[in-house]
């Protein structure tokens, strides 16, 4: 049987993307077929590990690699934050990535989600310095991804920074990045927390035709202590629809497409 998903199991997967989980009745609806159908769909989305079929019904796979983590406070706080919004922008990235892109995503829990909306797509090539993306992404075969190397800069962190993952960055070309930020400044550019991150973060900029910012409304108009980028060099803005107008209308001033989810 072909790896390649057909039509009505896109569309499954797209459901249940941005809904989590659906009835049968909800599928079908979504997807136009038939209950006979459709239930080999579920089947073989489950066995690429994408769903998970429940009683009446199917939901989005979550990883386990994350169970480690469940009960450490800084974490889920980080997970949960603006959850809703941040599903949102993962998937209006994800549409923006055409078959055959190298495309880089930096860690962040905006572009997990981003992450997650590609695992069900084909022939694109993933270079992250994230471990828990490059975990998510592994077993799925239209995927080839890449870990940049490098050092856990700190406890509980997914991200790796240093020389080695510098190094590595040297040596290939991505036609879109998409970064997770801390903050996001008209003034000041885009910032994170941490000077070795945010390093690996402008290598990753350089290496890019397109640098794309993802950032939920929380994060407009706050600066980070490590810069990134300046506004210039930045692209196109995903947000949620949190932002104002106010907020959004001096980057688009400054050139930036903004698209708002």
């Amino acid at each position: 049987m072909s790896e390649t998903l057909n039509f009505r199991s896109e569309q499954i997967v797209k459901l249940l993307l941005r809904a989590g989980s659906a009835t049968m009745e909800e599928i079908l609806a979504a997807a136009g077929s038939s209950a006979p159908s459709i239930r080999r769909d579920l089947a073989r989305l489950e066995n690429r590990g994408l769903i998970r079929r429940t009683h009446g019904g199917a939901t989005l796979a979550e990883p386990l690699l994350y169970e480690p983590f469940r009960y450490d406070s800084s974490f889920l706080a980080r997970e949960q934050r603006f959850a809703a919004e941040k599903r949102k922008i993962g998937l209006a990235a994800a549409e923006l990535v055409q078959a055959g892109e190298t495309v880089g995503l930096s860690a962040g829990t905006t572009t997990t989600y981003i992450g997650r909306s590609l695992r069900h797509r084909e022939k694109i090539q993933i270079i992250t310095n994230a471990i828990n993306i490059g975990m998510e992404l592994c077993n799925q075969p239209g995927i080839r991804t890449y870990l940049t190397g490098g050092v856990v800069p700190w406890a509980w962190s997914f991200s790796l920074t240093g020389n080695a993952a510098l190094e590595f960055l040297d040596d290939v070309y991505l036609d879109k990045v998409f970064l997770s930020v801390t903050g996001l400044d008209v003034e000041r550019g885009a910032t994170s927390l941490e000077q070795d991150e945010a390093l690996v973060y402008r290598k990753m900029l350089k290496q890019s035709k397109q640098v794309i910012v993802v950032a939920d409304s929380s994060k407009l108009d706050k600066v980070g202590p490590a810069l990134i980028c300046p506004t210039s060099e930045i692209h196109i803005l995903i947000t949620d629809a949190g932002a104002t107008a106010a907020a959004l209308s001096p980057f688009e001033r400054h050139g930036i497409r903004v698209i708002r989810v």
